[in-house]
């Protein structure tokens, strides 16, 4: 393997002296598309994207790049130096990204684009990448997006399947999840408008931690808020309930690449490669062997590419 990790501290010193291709500097959008030899990986710092940006990594290897490693947990940090060439490459969530990118050109209190219609979300999202220098490649089959889980004797109870059927069960339900739950219109308000879910409180344990999981296990909550990738959930006596009326966005994996630097037809070649095969279930067994049995993100996807035959 030829990845390098640099430290934060790089990516904050070159942001505080450079800028990259800003709305008003629309020159890089009509430059053509870039085939740089050393692409800088970027990684928000949590597993799931770890593993993407290590799988990104090797592959890129493989097609003859020179490859390293930077790791920036804050967005408002990373998509910049994505802009400015300082990261080539980063793992992104096209609602997600979509309704950020929104925010940031047209303000805070914008409409947001990302929708749960995969093909709107995207046409929607590269139209504001676009500007900015960015590519958005195509999406793969994975998704990561919200989930709503139960104890499983209480689904079996109450004969749930569906958010649908907890909404017409009329139980109430207190909700373990993050603070912003409140006010987030995929959740609490979403829960209700769309499902007619009975919310009687959030119970601000976080995203999918363990206790909040724990909370709905001893019966303290009803349900959780986590992810289609958590794999941990059966540990926890839990199952999700399908999202039957499609409230969640189209959050799928997209691989995002500065324009000018890793546009071209190798890098979007080699990547696509990964989208033709990797699945959600893929991204829980990953999640799970870095988070649970504590292997190494580059370990673990390494297994994964050779698994699919995309390694040799």
């Amino acid at each position: 393997m030829r990845v390098r990790t640099a430290a934060v501290a790089v990516l904050l010193t070159l942001t505080a002296c450079t800028t990259g291709p800003s709305l008003e500097n629309r020159g890089e959008v009509t430059a053509a598309p870039g085939d740089s030899h050393h692409l800088t990986i970027g990684s928000a710092g949590f597993t799931e994207s770890d593993l993407l940006a290590q799988m990104y990594a090797q592959l890129l290897d493989q097609a003859g790049y020179t490859t390293s490693m930077l790791t920036v947990a804050n967005r408002e940090l990373y998509e910049p130096a994505l802009e400015s060439g300082q990261i080539d490459v980063v793992p992104e969530y096209a609602a997600t990204f979509a309704d950020w990118l929104n925010a940031k050109t047209h303000g805070a209190d914008a409409r947001p684009v990302g929708s749960p219609d995969l093909d709107r979300t995207m046409k929607a999202l590269r139209e504001l990448a676009a500007p900015r220098g960015l590519t958005v490649l195509p999406p793969g089959r994975a998704v990561d997006q919200n989930a709503f889980a139960v104890r499983a004797d209480y689904a079996r109870e109450h004969h749930l399947k569906t958010l649908g059927d907890l909404g017409a069960s009329g139980l109430k339900v207190r909700l373990a999840a993050g603070d912003e739950c409140v006010q987030r219109p995929y959740c609490e308000p979403g829960l209700k408008k769309v499902y007619g879910i009975d919310i009687i409180g959030i119970d601000p344990k976080g995203v999918g931690t363990t206790q909040a999981k724990r909370a709905v296990q001893a019966g303290r909550d009803q349900m959780v808020l986590t992810t289609t990738t958590d794999a941990t959930l059966d540990q926890f006596g839990l199952v999700v309930l399908a999202d039957d009326k499609h409230l969640q966005n189209a959050d799928y994996i997209v691989p995002v690449v500065n324009r000018p630097r890793a546009g071209g037809a190798r890098v979007t070649t080699a990547l696509g490669r990964l989208n033709d095969v990797l699945t959600t279930a893929d991204l829980a067994s990953m999640n799970q062997q870095v988070d649970s049995w504590r292997r190494l993100p580059a370990d673990v996807a390494r297994t994964c590419l050779k698994d699919k035959g995309l390694l040799k």
